[in-house]
């Protein structure tokens, strides 16, 4: 973890350039605030796969030819904009980057990059080429584009990212390289999406990818009563059978699945919202009477959900 501020203000650029290089590649920084540089970074490895969170004022970024001479790690990159935007130059063409745009490069070919005047939060993930699943003379046609990341596999690319480096502290460091796998999936479905190549995809990648968007699906419609295998299933245009199968290679039950969600939404509730009823909050997840909600809850929690809310310490989501 990086924070400019505890440094001298002198040496505060420096440090960053360098720091941005071994998460990248050595890059040439250059900034209207070098003089006085606030920002922050982080390093996540995830197995081969990478995640340098960061939020910095106005940047340019300039990989040259010199320095990919001088060291080419010969990996795929991905930059998620959150807030900000900026303008990336890469082989005779131009790219606007904005919030939930995925800009995308490799460290193999000069680029320009030049930030927003204004604060930019972003999260670069670095993936070696190899540990993308598609032929790589395929993805460079997309390489240097911006890709959305406001729907389908984008927004679960979006949605992975954001959950796994806003609290690292619920992973243990021997989750870190099945998360790199789970990531290059999504990478590279969100490449085969772009290239309408979907059915290039391994189908280990094809069954995680839809394992991911099903489960997206669910957390965004606990509260609806109608929430039954059929209907998620003709939602994601599949038999049921296929759904069941795809949650037994998750090692869990489309049911299991779905009732564990709306228990833990509804603990969520019961810490946030102190003043809705009980049974209101059982209700709105589907629970058909307080007292089959009081036994799941106890058999889950263990403890009953009035109990739970009037614990001294509840934990409370930010």
């Amino acid at each position: 973890m990086f924070e400019s501020t505890d440094l001298p203000a002198a040496d505060r650029f420096d440090v960053f350039q360098e720091l941005v290089g071994q998460a990248h590649a050595p890059m040439n920084l250059t900034s209207d605030f070098a003089d006085d540089f606030r920002a922050t970074l982080r390093q996540l490895s995830l197995g081969e796969i990478s995640l340098w969170p960061t939020v910095f004022p106005h940047l340019n970024f300039h990989r040259t030819p010199r320095l990919i001479r001088q060291s080419d790690p010969e990996s795929c990159h991905l930059t998620l904009v959150l807030r900000g935007g900026g303008v990336a130059q890469w082989d005779r063409a131009e790219t606007v980057l904005g919030p939930y745009d995925f800009h995308t490069n490799h460290t193999s070919v000069p680029y320009l990059i030049s930030s927003s005047p204004g604060p930019v939060d972003m999260i670069g993930i670095e993936v070696p080429k190899t540990s993308v699943n598609l032929p790589w003379d395929r993805v460079q046609k997309v390489i240097g584009q911006a890709l959305s990341g406001r729907e389908g596999v984008g927004a679960l690319l979006v949605q992975f990212l954001t959950q796994v480096t806003s609290d690292t502290s619920v992973y243990l460091p021997s989750e870190a390289p099945r998360l790199g796998r789970v990531l290059s999936e999504l990478v590279t479905a969100l490449f085969a999406r772009a290239l309408d190549e979907e059915e290039r995809l391994q189908p280990e990648t094809r069954s995680r990818t839809l394992a991911l968007e099903v489960k997206a699906f669910i957390r965004r419609n606990l509260c609806d009563p109608a929430l039954t295998p059929g209907a998620i299933a003709a939602a994601h245009f599949i038999s049921r059978s296929h759904l069941h199968r795809v949650f037994r290679a998750e090692g869990t039950t489309v049911a299991a699945y779905v009732r564990a969600q709306r228990l833990e939404a509804a603990r969520a509730d019961l810490a946030n919202a102190p003043a809705v009823p009980v049974y209101v909050i059982a209700a709105r997840y589907g629970f058909k009477d307080h007292a089959t909600f009081t036994r799941t809850f106890r058999a889950t929690y263990g403890t009953t959900p009035r109990d739970y809310r009037h614990a001294p310490v509840v934990r409370r989501r930010p």
